[in-house]
Formats: structure tokens, C-alpha cells, sequence
């Protein structure tokens, strides 16, 4: 098959590359990033676009798709805060351009939007399954959400195949930013290291190939319009996450917690994962794993 992934730079777009390389297709890659042929095909690309996201440069390709999975656009909510305008146009104008695209050049395409819990809010303590609604609690989620309704809209009017995964968090070697990376850093220069929260606000955790791996299954047997969670079904405190890391990084630190909650950020995200597991797939990495892993990815590029 052909597969189109945007934002295939990133962290999630180049594993996803490679693993629909892995299963045999031919892969094109389109957003922004300067890397040589060599660089990209080790992630599985055939083609790359370096160009933005926009109607005009899907033409420009000038090929036919069997999936086009969107990993462009804005994957932070702090970025929502500070440049809401902009990451309108990375999680909606793009989202509508691929949509009107397979609507009027590749109507046969499916369609893949990874998106995120923060479309249902703060639902507090609870295992979250895709059915429930609440109210985004930052532009972020409210940006997401308007980006899922109008693939909901382009499946019901114009038939599209469409599939939307909400990935809660998403960790692996590669990836420089977000709490993981942070911390890392913190650990690593200080003696004594202070967070946000209290350190009971609880996540789940799902390794890059893991998401990677669900996201190909899920386009298999993708028909019509369905919605899934990409999670473990595992919770984990930060308070732990810390300690893991403090243990793998083999630096005794002091660790505290401000108890400041940061805007925009639920105490608790927690993912029922039935629907994923209902397609045959189960997540590979441990956490405790897969966080000793990010450890010594961080330490081999500060071996210094």
C-alpha cells in the first residue's frame, strides 16, 4: 500500500514511518524538517516533502494513497497557551486541508488523526473510555476536539474512512521534550529537584512502538468512523516516574513537589484500552522498561 504521514519528522511520525515500512508498504513523509535521504529512509521514508501541510502541496505530490495518517500539528498544551492562533492552524486548518484532499483527489483514502484525551477534559479519577464527554480545559483540547468533529463531518457527508486514536502519553528513546526529558535534565546538573504538582497526579504511559504498533493495526481494520485510546491501561503517579528515573539515572536526589497545578492540566488521565486489544494488539513495553531505555538514550547524548 501507499501511506502518506505528515509531520513525519517528529517523534511520533518517523515511528509510525518505520513500522508501516516494517509491514511492507511504500511511505512518503511531508512536513517540516531538514534531513538527507539517508536520514530519512533509516526511519523507513521512501519520499520526503519538507513543505507545510496545505491542499496545494498534497497535489504537488502527486499520488495516489491508501492511508494518509496526520501526525502533524501541535502536541502541547503549554504551546496552546502562549500561541493559540497558531495552533489552531497546525490542529484544524491542517486537519480540514488532508480532509478536503481525499475528498476531491483521493476518495478511497483512509484517514488516520492521532489526537488526545484532552478533548473529554478533566473527568477526574477514572479509567476513561472513548464514550465519555466533558469539557476541554484548554485550547489545546477544544483545538483537537473541533479537528474530530470535522473528521466525524467528512466521514458522515462525503464517506470517508476516518480513525482517530487518542494517545495519552506517549514516551520512547528520540523523544527531547516533556516531562521525561525535563526531568532527566534536572536530575542530571542538580542535587535537589523541585516539580510541578504533588506528585500523585497519575498518567498512562505508552512507548513510541507501541503507539506505532496500534496505529497500523487500527488501520487494518479500520471501516467507517471509529474512535480508540492509545494507553497501556496502566496508571502511574509522577511521584514514581521521578523515582524510576532518579534510580536509572543512579543519582541520589532530593525530589519535591510545589503543588502548583499547572493550567490546562487534568489530575488524572487513565485510558480503557478494550478497543485496541478487541484488534489483536496488546502494548509490548513495560513501563519500568521502557523508562531505563529513555535513561540511557538521554545518557548517550550527554556522555560528555
Amino acid at each position: 500500500m501507499n501511506i502518506l504521514i505528515t509531520g513525519t519528522y517528529g517523534f511520533l511520525g518517523r515511528n509510525v514511518a518505520k513500522e508501516f515500512k516494517k509491514q511492507g508498504n511504500y511511505v512518503a513523509g511531508i512536513g517540516h524538517g531538514k534531513w538527507d535521504r539517508e536520514e530519512y529512509s533509516n526511519w523507513g521514508i521512501d519520499d520526503w516533502h519538507e513543505t507545510t501541510i496545505t491542499f496545494e502541496a498534497l497535489l504537488n505530490i502527486n499520488k495516489k494513497f491508501d492511508v494518509i495518517v496526520h501526525c502533524g500539528g501541535s502536541g502541547s498544551v503549554g504551546f496552546s497557551w502562549e500561541n493559540p492562533y497558531e495552533d489552531f492552524q497546525k490542529s484544524v486548518q491542517s486537519t480540514l486541508a488532508i480532509l478536503e484532499y481525499i475528498r476531491l483527489q483521493n476518495t478511497n483514502c483512509k484517514f488516520i488523526y492521532p489526537s488526545s484525551p484532552a478533548v473529554q477534559g478533566n473527568l477526574g479519577h477514572v479509567q476513561i473510555s472513548e464514550n465519555m464527554v466533558s469539557t476541554p480545559v484548554s485550547p489545546y483540547g477544544f483545538h483537537k476536539k473541533i479537528a474530530e468533529e470535522i473528521c466525524l463531518s467528512y466521514h458522515h457527508n462525503f464517506k470517508i474512512d476516518i480513525g482517530i486514536i487518542r494517545y495519552f502519553s506517549i514516551y520512547g528513546s528520540g523523544l527531547q521534550k516533556q516531562l521525561l526529558w525535563d526531568a532527566c535534565k534536572k536530575i542530571s546538573k542538580l542535587d535537589e529537584v523541585v516539580f510541578f504538582g504533588t506528585g500523585n497526579e497519575t498518567r498512562d504511559w505508552i512507548h513510541v512502538s507501541d503507539a506505532a504498533s496500534l496505529l497500523f493495526k487500527f488501520s487494518e481494520n479500520l471501516k467507517g468512523f471509529e474512535i480508540i485510546n492509545g494507553g497501556s491501561g496502566i496508571e502511574m503517579s509522577i511521584k514514581d516516574i521521578i523515582t524510576y528515573l532518579c534510580d536509572y539515572m543512579e543519582k541520589p536526589v532530593s525530589v519535591k513537589f510545589n503543588g502548583a497545578i499547572k493550567e490546562g492540566d487534568p489530575l488524572h488521565f487513565w485510558a480503557n484500552v478494550e478497543k485496541g486489544k478487541a484488534l489483536g494488539w496488546h502494548p509490548d513495553v513495560i513501563v519500568k522498561e521502557g523508562l531505563k531505555d529513555y535513561v540511557n538514550f538521554f545518557k548517550s547524548l550527554h556522555n560528555d
